[in-house]
């Protein structure tokens, strides 16, 4: 399999090493500057540069057949998404379609939930909304914090499901699980400012 990789930090390096020991191609990684992925690609002789805040379609190689999204804050395009023989996947840390947005980890812990997991999706132009493919669960222990979590349960299982979803994908057995809307919540980041009230 053909992939281009976005992402950033601890999880796009190692699925970038996972999926080039896995036997897949990657052809492209786009990444900012200095970050874990981009000099892991550059060890690994991949190209790399980084897109910024949007991935157009012109960023995405002749014959890339699938985009994943590892820890990815930039936002890939219908156009570059269509430009990939398969689209484009990526890893949310929650059980979707609970706790769509950016600080899934945090909030879940925050309401106090015991259990939480993470969700490998289709992308699609709606954030954290597409159907999905694999998940997997977790408990949250009474001390943990949104990094502690993240370390012992859902970076590594975002590493799994990734690399799983990409053999599916290559073997033609990646399932489109619809997420039920009526389940789904969305939370704010939690360094956004309070909205001020109308007078």
């Amino acid at each position: 399999m053909r992939v281009m990789l976005v992402g950033q930090q601890w999880l796009g390096a190692q699925a970038l090493v996972a999926l080039l020991r896995a036997g897949h191609e990657i052809t492209f990684a786009a990444a900012p500057p200095g970050d874990r992925l981009s000099e892991a690609a550059i060890a690994a002789g991949v190209r790399t540069a980084n897109p910024g805040h949007l991935l157009p379609a012109g960023w995405v190689p002749e014959g890339t057949e699938l985009i994943v999204a590892a820890h990815a804050h930039c936002y890939i395009t219908a156009g570059a998404r269509q430009r990939a023989r398969h689209g484009a996947i990526g890893y949310h840390p929650s059980l979707l379609p609970r706790h769509r947005g950016r600080d899934a980890i945090r909030w879940a812990i925050h309401m106090r939930e015991a259990i939480t997991g993470g969700t490998v999706y289709w992308m699609t132009d709606k954030a954290d909304a597409g159907p999905i493919i694999r998940q997997g669960w977790c408990h949250i222990l009474p001390a943990d914090d949104a990094a502690a979590l993240w370390r012992r349960e859902l970076g590594p299982m975002g590493l799994c499901l990734l690399v799983a979803a990409v053999d599916d994908v290559a073997a033609g057995t990646a399932s489109r699980l619809p997420q039920d809307e009526a389940l789904a919540t969305w939370e704010p980041a939690f360094d956004r400012p309070p909205l001020k009230r109308q007078r």
